[in-house]
């Protein structure tokens, strides 16, 4: 049986060009249920405006790549990935990368 997370959606295409990073949410392990004080991993929380500013988190596994911003800063996504699931008679989208950059960083 085919398997929807096995389906490869076109990153760029589907999110849009442009990527603005608003939220820095760090990801927790958990153990039995419980979350512990354990960081894994952290979702990167980006608006989309050609997507009617939709937002969608991007979780890169590891240390804090970038800070919050304070407003919004535009993003480029090293690896990025995204991928379908089914949950409850819903299909829904998860993305993750290996990285992330300021797109025009000031000098």
């Amino acid at each position: 049986m085919f398997n929807l997370r096995n389906v490869v959606i076109d990153a760029n295409g589907t999110l849009g060009s442009k990527k603005l990073l608003v939220d820095v949410i760090p990801v927790y392990e958990y153990v039995n249920d419980k979350r512990t004080d354990k960081i894994l991993a952290h979702r990167y929380v980006i608006a989309l405006p050609e997507r009617a500013f939709e937002k969608i988190g991007v979780r890169i596994d590891g240390p804090q790549l970038m800070e919050n911003p304070d407003g919004y800063v535009e993003v480029i996504f090293h690896g990025l990935e995204l991928a379908a699931y089914e949950s409850g008679g819903k299909v829904n989208i998860i993305a993750k990368a290996t990285g992330i950059s300021q797109a025009n960083p000031k000098h």
